[in-house]
């Protein structure tokens, strides 16, 4: 468990902070922490929730407390009371919408401040109204570190020889791959997924890590911010772009503890700007498998949510779950959809609190988090995201040329077993300028259509008529590629070295 936190928030009850806001959906951990600090400071603890009204922790029975199951008398409880004590309240979010209950809420806040009672919000939401955000003090809960899965993985392993009649050896090396993998899951994720492995296979080795991560694929999936990527990519798969994936490769140790000895800083992340259907999208794919790190994809449009507040905590949501499972990559495809046009205003200024927020980890994350950042468009994205020092290198990706082309050619050919001697790969090549990788993979496929439904194998004059039925997007936006690429001379590196 991270000492920091656990200082902060005793340093806040103790100043006699109004209204602490502990995000978590660890209750049974926040609880232990918060009875941990109580005992400390000699206070009293007690819990509420809609469910048994106000308890106090000293109770062996589950009593349910009919006159403090409300809201408004349960803040009145609190309010009446004299007692040095904790108040924690149980997923209060919810009636934080009542302005009923805010009121009452604001008059505790003023209480508090003059007594010895400290009233605590624990909730896996935030929710703050307008009138109590100079009350409430927020505090993110962090997920378990290294230690504490370690001390998970081996009371298991203690409670799993006592029980059966199996016995768990364990490497050391094994070990520490479990515990990697399962960076990023709760106390009780982290727990039942130790556990499954033990049940499945009666032992527990490296062999045990996909389950690991098929089963914290599912978790992270319901974040519905977050998705976790299965890397099936090489990047011997990516045609052309060699500056970048000299770039790439030259960094590939740079997450080890060898990098840090030598006294090199972990790399930021870069940008991938360019031409739509140009390979930026496999090169993020194809780093995570070549530095063999978690890639984490990033869905925006879900981090904007209706609530008051929720955008703001799914963007600090998703931080939290990408630093706990880091090293790791963080993928935002087409950053222009995210933060284009932010300045408008027009959600009162929930963008600009996201990107800010956003913004300020970027330039500031000390956790090992590398952010692959791609987009189509530069035109509308907000200066201070691309400035340098945000991350380490943008980089440009432009349209293919006839080299690259030829290359694209044999790896799809390749790709759906097809032999890339048999094809003029040149002319094929020069017969497609200014055609994208994406379009050149859909030649491909046409073609093996073609050939496919008369019952033939693939041949070069199939290649050609769907080269010249497409009208690649070189000719459709010619004008907005045009000045993608004079924007780029100064300000970004060619991806590729003929740039």
């Amino acid at each position: 468990m991270d000492a920091k936190v656990i200082k902060e928030l005793k340093i806040l009850i103790s100043a006699k902070y109004p209204i602490i806001y502990i995000l978590s959906w660890e209750e049974e951990r926040v609880e232990s922490v918060l009875k941990k600090i109580a005992s400390e400071l000699c206070k009293k603890i007690y819990f509420w929730s809609c469910s048994t009204g106000i308890v106090a922790n000293e109770s062996k029975t589950k009593n349910i407390n009919l006159n403090t199951m409300e809201p408004v008398k349960a803040i009145k409880f609190f309010m009446d009371s004299e007692e040095n004590a904790v108040f924690v309240f149980k997923d209060f979010h919810p009636f934080l919408k009542n302005e009923v209950v805010v009121r009452f809420l604001r008059d505790a806040a003023k209480e508090a401040v003059n007594s010895r009672k400290s009233f605590v919000i624990v909730s896996p939401a935030l929710e703050i109204p307008l009138e109590l955000s100079k009350e409430i003090t927020i505090l993110d809960f962090p997920l378990p570190d290294y230690d504490d899965l370690e001390c998970i993985l081996d009371n298991l392993l203690i409670n799993s020889k006592e029980k059966n009649d199996f016995k768990i050896e364990l490497k050391n090396e094994d070990k520490e791959l479990l515990i990697k993998a399962a960076l990023g899951l709760t106390y009780t994720e982290a727990e039942n997924v130790f556990a499954r492995a033990i049940v499945e296979n009666k032992k527990l080795d490296r062999e045990d890590i996909e389950l690991i991560i098929k089963e914290k694929q599912q978790i992270i999936r319901k974040s519905g911010i977050l998705e976790y990527l299965e890397i099936k990519e090489d990047i011997n798969n990516i045609g052309g772009l060699d500056v970048l994936k000299n770039w790439i490769k030259k960094r590939t140790r740079a997450f080890t503890k060898e990098a840090r000895d030598f006294g090199l800083p972990e790399p930021k992340g870069i940008l991938l700007l360019g031409v739509q259907g140009c390979g930026k999208s496999l090169c993020a794919k194809a780093i995570a498998a070549l530095w063999k790190l978690p890639l984490l994809r990033l869905d925006v449009g879900a981090i904007f949510g209706k609530y008051v507040g929720e955008s703001e905590a799914n963007i600090r949501k998703t931080i939290s779950i990408t630093e706990s499972i880091s090293p790791a990559i963080l993928w935002i495809d087409e950053l222009e959809k995210a933060f284009g046009g932010i300045k408008s205003g027009g959600d009162s200024g929930t963008s600009l609190r996201v990107f800010g927020t956003f913004l300020t980890w970027l330039q500031e994350k000390t956790k090992p988090v590398f952010v692959i950042a791609t987009s189509n468009d530069i035109t509308d994205l907000p200066p201070e995201l691309v400035r340098k020092g945000r991350f380490d290198e943008i980089f440009f990706v432009d349209l293919p040329n006839t080299t690259e082309r030829a290359d694209i050619f044999k790896i799809h050919l390749k790709k759906r077993n097809k032999n890339p001697e048999k094809f003029d790969l040149l002319k094929l090549a020069s017969s497609t300028q200014g055609f994208s990788g994406a379009e050149i993979e859909q030649v491909v496929i046409s073609s093996m259509y073609d050939a496919f439904d008369e019952n033939r194998d693939l041949e070069f004059d199939d290649l050609m008529n769907n080269i010249k039925k497409t009208v690649p997007l070189s000719i459709t936006a010619a004008e907005k590629i045009n000045w993608l690429r004079e924007w780029a001379k100064n300000r970004a590196v060619f991806a590729s070295s003929r740039g």
